[in-house]
C-alpha cells in the first residue's frame, strides 16, 4: 500500500468557515461544476452600515428619537431552495456498460437529478452536463424523461433485441418523491410485466412497495430482485446523510412487506464511511436478514470529481470535530486519494482497512447465511412489445396494451411551458398530420399525451 503523507491537512476547508447546513438538503451550497467559466459571489458593498439593506434604511421616517427597524436581511437569510421538475423528451433510455464490477450491463433512469440529497452520492458530477451545479441544483432542479415508457418500448422492440436484466435506479433513485406523480417508474414495470422482461431494482425508498402487485406477478416468473440500499439505522444520522430518503425502519419495513409477497430482496449497505456509519456494518445486516433479505453486498464511499468538495462540506458542517479523520481515512482506502476511479478497487478499497472491511462483512454475512443461494433471473420469457410504430400499441387501453404515462398537471416542459395537463385515464387521439416513425411521429404523440407543448 502506498504511504499516505499526513502532514499536511486532508482538505482545503475549514469546519469554521463550513456553510451553515439547510434542513431538508443533503448539500449545503451549490458548488462551482468543471464545465463553469464564471463566479458570482454575493459581496457587501458598503453601502449599508448597518448590514441592513439599503431600502429598509432610507425608508426610516423622520422622528425623534430615530429608530432602525430590525427586519430580517434576505442577503443573510436565504430562502429555502424548492424542487422543480422540468420535463424532457428523451431520444434513447437504455445506456449500456462494460465495467467488470457492476453487475448489470443494461440501466435505464428515468429521472436525472435526485430529491432524496444523499451528500455522498457519485452520480451528482452528471448534473454538470446540464449547467447545473452537482451542489444544490442536483436534488433541487430535477429533470423527468416524461418520455421513458415509449422510449423504453421502442428500444426492447428493435429487431435483434437481446433481453437482459435492466437495471432500473442505476444512477438516480427510480423510487425519489417525485415518483409519486410522474409513475414513470410504475410504467417501466407494467411493461416489463407484459413483454415478461427481466428487471432489477436498486433504491432507498420505502415507495417500491407501491408497487407490489406488479413486483409480485414478476416475481412469480422469476423476473425481478428488488436491491434495498440501507446506510445507517440512526434516523438522526439518516436526516443529514440522506435527508429525504425513507427513514431507515421504514426500508426494513419495505423488505419485509416485499419479501412476504414473494419478491427476493437484496440489502446494499452502501456507501460505507470511516468513522460515520462503517461500525453499523453487523448491525444492518442484521436487521435486514431479520426483515426477510436474502443477498447482501456493500460498498466503499466514492468521491469523484466535485463530489469531493460537497462531502467535505458536509463533514464540516455536521461532524467538525472528525472531519480530518475522516478523510485521511479516505485517503488510506484509496491508495493515498480521494477517489480511485479503476476497475476492481473503487468499489471496496485497497489496503488494510479495505481488508478489514471484507473480513467483517463475510464474517457477518456467513453467520447471518446470506449469498448462500443467487437468484438467477429468467430471459427466456421475453415477447417483443407490439410494435412501436401500431397504433394499436400506441394508443389502446386495452387488456394487454401498455398505458400511456402522463405527466403532473402543473409540469413544465424543458421550454418552460405548461404541460396540458391531461385528465387521468383519457385516450389521446392520434393526429393525421404526423409522420409514419419519424421525430414528427414521436412529437405528435407526446402532444396527444400531453406531455410535451407545441411551442417545443
Amino acid at each position: 500500500m502506498a504511504r499516505t503523507d499526513h502532514s499536511f491537512p486532508a482538505g482545503s476547508g475549514s469546519p469554521a468557515a463550513a456553510p451553515a447546513a439547510l434542513r431538508g438538503r443533503g448539500a449545503v451550497t451549490n458548488v462551482r461544476h468543471r464545465f463553469q467559466r464564471d463566479d458570482r459571489v454575493q459581496v457587501d458593498d458598503g453601502w449599508s452600515a448597518s448590514g441592513l439593506p439599503a431600502d429598509f434604511v432610507d425608508a426610516v421616517p423622520d422622528i425623534s428619537p430615530k429608530v432602525i427597524p430590525i427586519l430580517p436581511d434576505a442577503r443573510l437569510a436565504p430562502a429555502a431552495p424548492k424542487t422543480t421538475v422540468t420535463a424532457e423528451e428523451a431520444r434513447k433510455i437504455l445506456s449500456r456498460n462494460d465495467s467488470p464490477d457492476i453487475p448489470f450491463d443494461v440501466a435505464v433512469n428515468p429521472y436525472r437529478g435526485c430529491e432524496h440529497g444523499c451528500v455522498y452520492c457519485y452520480a451528482r458530477p452528471t448534473h454538470s452536463y446540464l449547467g447545473y451545479s452537482p451542489g444544490l441544483d442536483f436534488e433541487t432542479r430535477l429533470v423527468a424523461k416524461a418520455n421513458a415508457v415509449e422510449a423504453l418500448r421502442a428500444e426492447i422492440s428493435r429487431p435483434g433485441y437481446k433481453p437482459s436484466p435492466i437495471n432500473i435506479g442505476s444512477a438516480t433513485d427510480a423510487y425519489q418523491p417525485i415518483e409519486r406523480d410522474w409513475r414513470l417508474t410504475r410504467g417501466m414495470l407494467e411493461l416489463m410485466l407484459e413483454t415478461r422482461h427481466p428487471v432489477t431494482i436498486v433504491t432507498k425508498n420505502a415507495l417500491v412497495a407501491r408497487d407490489l402487485d406488479l413486483l409480485a406477478a414478476l416475481a412469480e416468473q422469476k423476473l425481478v430482485v428488488v436491491y434495498m440500499s440501507i446506510t445507517t439505522l440512526d434516523a438522526g444520522m439518516a436526516r443529514t446523510l440522506e435527508p429525504r430518503a425513507a427513514a431507515p425502519w421504514r426500508r426494513l419495513e419495505a423488505v419485509s412487506n416485499l419479501t412476504a409477497a414473494g419478491v427476493p430482496v437484496g440489502v446494499l449497505v452502501a456507501p460505507v464511511i470511516p468513522f460515520i456509519n462503517d461500525d453499523a456494518m453487523e448491525h444492518i445486516l442484521q436487521e435486514s436478514k431479520a426483515a426477510g433479505a436474502h443477498y447482501a453486498s456493500y460498498t466503499v464511499i466514492r468521491l469523484p470529481w466535485e463530489v469531493k468538495t460537497l462531502f467535505e462540506d458536509w463533514l464540516n458542517a455536521h461532524y467538525p470535530d472528525r472531519a480530518q479523520r475522516v478523510l485521511h481515512r479516505i485517503e488510506d482506502l484509496r491508495n493515498g486519494r480521494r477517489n480511485d476511479p479503476n476497475f476492481g478497487s473503487r468499489m471496496r478499497g485497497t489496503g488494510i482497512w479495505a481488508d478489514l472491511l471484507r473480513q467483517r462483512f463475510a464474517v457477518a454475512t456467513r453467520k447471518l447465511g446470506l449469498n448462500r443461494h443467487r437468484l438467477a433471473l429468467d430471459a427466456d420469457r421475453f415477447q417483443p412489445p407490439l410494435a412501436a410504430g401500431g397504433a394499436g400499441a400506441l394508443f389502446s387501453t386495452a387488456a394487454g396494451a401498455a398505458p400511456v404515462s402522463l405527466s403532473p398537471v402543473g409540469a413544465k416542459a424543458s421550454s418552460g411551458v405548461p404541460f396540458s395537463g391531461t385528465p387521468s385515464g383519457a385516450t389521446p387521439s392520434r393526429s393525421p398530420a404526423a409522420g409514419a416513425f419519424g421525430r414528427g411521429e414521436r412529437q405528435w404523440r407526446a402532444v396527444a399525451a400531453g406531455q410535451l407543448s407545441l411551442f417545443d
